[in-house]
């Protein structure tokens, strides 16, 4: 579910003024990590697509979307698990369309899927397309799970159960959709790392420190390549909507400093800026690059756009900027 240019971008909440609980950090330079995105065994690549609406593509795209961003570069295909019993069926559909990317669920509630029945998807995966799937657990939101209680007792659970099994989810086949510092600890000692939703730069700065430069750190990103900033700015609030409404999110920036005033209304102008980046696809890679500076091994960029179908020129205009040719 899915940034930028237009008058300069507001800065994000002040660092030497917050009292924000994951405490004060200082981003890593861009040289001090690889930027390949490979982690031990996982080899996400540096940027991947987040996704979760139709693969067809609209008029200039491609007639295979998912083998054609390939093609591009991007190392990763991210996509939601939905809320639903078992695995989705259309990560085999992207497993078949691709010869070498990763896919990963971005992610599948532990409320929903079974660590048994999800266990048995994953093997049949890993048999037809050894090594490419990887499994995104999260926890969820209140609003959405029936019988909501201690999420991170109910994962740590889950990651037991998913270890105890004949046939168990890996730690380095498996990351944690983490948000605050217990879950981000979690993350990088029960999994490959973490991979953080609807978050500024400066929560993947944060989520660096805690997790200390083992770990995986796979953060989402979302954009909307408009140089109309009036109009990226209302795009923009009509997708953050929902996740405002939902506390997970709203405490998390909260955390990061963000007020009230910010969270009301569907976002100040200072919170969409920091939530979703636009402008032209320059400033749109400026923004990611942000993320890899501040300590992301690899990010996935979701696309806003008022087109219907698969943005597939957005993403072939960041990748001609961010990925080698």
């Amino acid at each position: 579910m899915s940034r930028e240019e237009g008058p300069a971008r507001k800065a994000g909440p002040s660092r030497a003024s917050s009292s924000s609980q994951f405490g004060r950090f200082s981003r890593p330079k861009a040289r001090d990590r690889a930027s390949n995105g490979n982690v031990g065994n996982v080899e996400l690549g540096s940027l991947g697509v987040w996704w979760s609406g139709s693969w067809k593509s609209s008029s200039d795209g491609p007639e295979d979307v998912p083998a054609g961003l390939e093609s591009l570069g991007y190392g990763t295909l991210w996509s939601s698990g939905g809320f639903r019993p078992g695995l989705a069926r259309h990560f085999e559909r992207l497993l078949a369309s691709t010869r070498q990317m990763e896919v990963a669920s971005g992610i599948v509630s532990i409320w929903k899927a079974s660590p048994d029945d999800l266990a048995s998807a994953i093997t049949e995966l890993d048999h037809r397309y050894p090594g490419r799937f990887l499994l995104g657990l999260g926890a969820s939101h209140a609003p959405l799970a029936e019988d909501y209680s201690q999420p991170f007792r109910r994962m740590s659970q889950y990651l037991d159960a998913l270890d105890s099994l004949d046939a168990p989810v890996h730690k380095q086949r498996r990351v944690l959709a983490a948000l605050g510092p217990r879950m981000l600890e979690l993350a990088g000692s029960r999994s490959a790392g973490a991979h953080p939703y609807f978050v500024p730069v400066e929560h993947t700065a944060h989520a660096r420190q805690i997790l200390g430069t083992g770990p995986l750190l796979a953060p989402e990103i979302t954009v909307t390549v408009d140089t109309d900033t009036s109009e990226a700015r209302r795009r923009a609030r009509s997708f953050m909507t929902t996740y405002l409404a939902l506390p997970n999110y709203a405490n998390n920036l909260r955390r990061l400093g963000f007020d009230e005033a910010d969270l009301s209304d569907n976002g100040s102008d200072r919170l969409v800026d920091a939530l979703v980046a636009h402008g032209d696809a320059e400033a749109v890679a400026t923004r990611i690059r942000e993320h890899l500076e501040a300590g992301a091994d690899h990010v996935a960029v979701q696309v806003l756009s008022p087109e219907e179908g698969f943005p597939f020129h957005d993403y072939r205009d960041i990748a001609s900027i961010l990925l080698p040719g």
